[in-house]
């Protein structure tokens, strides 16, 4: 539990039902913020702070040792509290599902190589606090034949392998399209959609630059319901995955 929490609670005469009315989120989430490692969302971080009448810092002094870029903080935020999770990727593996290797290879590759082993540390500590938490959120994955066949074979098999052993957990689905589905709108680029506690719905993008977040998640739907219909069910696309028939 985190102690400095807890007490400048108590001492300011405050309760996680008392905090979630003033700041507007579920009690669940605010109960969740006396736990040691969870840090608030940025946007209510300094609201609760002052309620408390400390500094940020004083109650959370992890907050800044964050390693993610900051464009890409707010998005971690609200993954770290999601419920739910509905992921599509065409040309690279979810990070969620990365191998510590894979990442690495990642990373090198994009602009963020001079810092690539910082952010892979930081990667596999979102992995974990996304997916090993008491109650991971529920996780869909739909991932183009495409983004399976990019990487050279000594870093794709211990990453398929690694693919499909979080396939086989309760709250991970992991589902493949197949070139032979032809052309469909995923094709346009990745996005998440992720469901909060407080049950709203928000979406997040990629492009060259960096990510953005959207709470109009109607388009972000409609390309789901289609990419998730024209891939493999669940079972099949395990078999797909350990089958990697395109590896040598």
């Amino acid at each position: 539990m985190n102690r400095s929490v807890m007490v400048a609670m108590t001492e300011a005469g405050e309760t996680a039902e008392s905090l979630a009315a003033q700041v507007g989120v579920d009690p669940k989430t605010a109960q969740r913020w006396v736990t040691h490692g969870r840090i608030p969302q940025t946007r209510h971080r300094a609201q609760v702070a002052a309620i408390l009448g400390k500094d940020v810092l004083e109650l959370w002094p992890d907050a800044l040792k964050r390693r993610e870029p900051a464009w890409f903080r707010p998005w971690t935020d609200i993954e770290r509290e999601a419920t739910g999770l509905r992921w599509y990727e065409h040309a690279v593996l979810p990070g969620l599902l990365q191998t510590e290797t894979y990442a690495r290879a990642v990373l090198a590759s994009g602009p963020l190589n001079a810092d690539a082993e910082v952010y892979v540390e930081s990667r596999l500590r979102r992995q974990a606090a996304v997916l090993d938490r008491p109650r991971p959120p529920l996780t869909v994955f739909v991932i183009d034949e495409a983004a399976l066949r990019r990487g050279r074979a000594e870093i794709m098999h211990p990453q398929l392998d690694h693919l499909v052993a979080m396939a086989e957990r309760p709250n991970v689905m992991v589902h493949v399209v197949p070139f032979t589905a032809g052309l469909h709108p995923g094709q346009a680029g990745p996005f998440i959609i992720a469901t909060t506690t407080d049950g709203e719905e928000v979406g997040y993008l990629d492009d060259q630059a960096a990510g953005r977040i959207t709470n109009d998640v109607a388009a972000l739907w409609a390309v789901w319901d289609t990419v998730r219909s024209v891939a493999l069910p669940r079972d099949q696309s395990i078999d797909f995955l350990r089958a990697r028939t395109w590896l040598t």
